[in-house]
């Protein structure tokens, strides 16, 4: 198959491009500037988002769309302008891929966008899957029901998958490399109380499953990508504590992410307990489906 990407240069981008590339498929990159990109066997890039680009031309006989971009919710402060920029930044790229799609004479099979476990509302008591269909409310529910909503926009015959990502393991870059250097240290410790849930999912998991989606012609609609075993925040740095041999125990208050974080602490203080019920009702098999394997792999190559 021949797959576009958008978003191709983050750090699910690039998985899923090796990922696709391993089973066989061509990927084309969308990039705002392909001058400094250097196409290799199986990957070309066309440029987009920009004045006078017309990609269409170029993705004519494309199978399917992954649409992952967006900006950074981890890259500053969430002031008025940043939370623009990140809802912005989604909806433009969102309308500028089913535009594209509309102006196809053949239409992909299938558009893969982008989302979050963000859309439900934080709890310490519920478990949600695909089947909550209610968004929560705050700012990054609010985000997330718009962004879907765009995609859903796509032309009739076109299957949509919304992937609701959950934490994204990696040790190269996200939320668990930055939560690496206390823990090295032998300063870890919970945050917040420790009790709210995280819905995390290894990297490779998230490349498999994105091309299972792909080429699953029955997987449509919000898709949950998180593993099966969230954990909560306590465990969660037990667990690492433990892969890193380390001690576990210097707590940091609420109040203190509150003031070196702003809003953007919710990411950490306040979470879900979110299930891959559609993938694993529709046969998709973890590789890391608990959280000690998962961070034995990162953290111990």
């Amino acid at each position: 198959m021949k797959v576009s990407i958008a978003g191709g240069s983050g750090l699910i981008g690039q998985a899923v491009t090796k990922e696709l590339l391993s089973e066989g498929h061509q990927v084309v990159i969308l990039t705002r500037n392909k001058s400094n990109k250097k196409e290799s066997d199986g990957i070309s890039y066309v440029e987009w988002l920009k004045k006078d680009a017309f990609p269409e031309k170029e993705l004519e006989g494309v199978d399917a769309m992954i649409n992952l971009a967006g900006e950074n919710l981890n890259s500053g402060r969430w002031t008025s302008d940043k939370k623009k920029e990140i809802l912005d930044s989604r909806i433009d790229a969102t309308r500028e891929t089913v535009r594209i799609m509309e102006n196809l004479e053949q239409k992909p099979s299938v558009l893969i966008n982008g989302s979050a476990v963000g859309f439900y509302d934080s709890s310490y008591s519920k478990t949600y899957t695909e089947d909550d269909r209610e968004a929560g409310d705050g700012f990054l529910a609010d985000v997330v029901k718009q962004w879907e909503e765009e995609a859903l926009k796509a032309p009739s015959g076109v299957r949509v998958v919304c992937t609701r990502f959950g934490i994204v393991l990696s040790a190269e870059e996200g939320a668990l490399k930055k939560m690496l250097p206390p823990f090295k240290m032998g300063a870890g410790g919970k945050l917040g109380t420790g009790e709210q849930w995280m819905s995390w999912i290894h990297i490779e998991d998230v490349a498999k499953a994105l091309a299972y989606c792909v080429t699953n012609k029955d997987i449509q609609g919000p898709v949950n990508f998180t593993a099966p075993n969230p954990e909560k925040m306590k465990n969660f740095g037990k667990t690492l504590a433990d892969v890193l041999n380390r001690p576990f125990w210097a707590p940091v208050p609420s109040t203190v992410l509150h003031i070196v974080l702003g809003e953007m602490s919710m990411l950490v203080l306040e979470g879900q307990r979110v299930l891959p019920k559609k993938l694993q009702e529709n046969g998709y098999t973890f590789t890391y489906p608990h959280l000690k394997e998962a961070l034995n792999d990162l953290l111990k190559k």
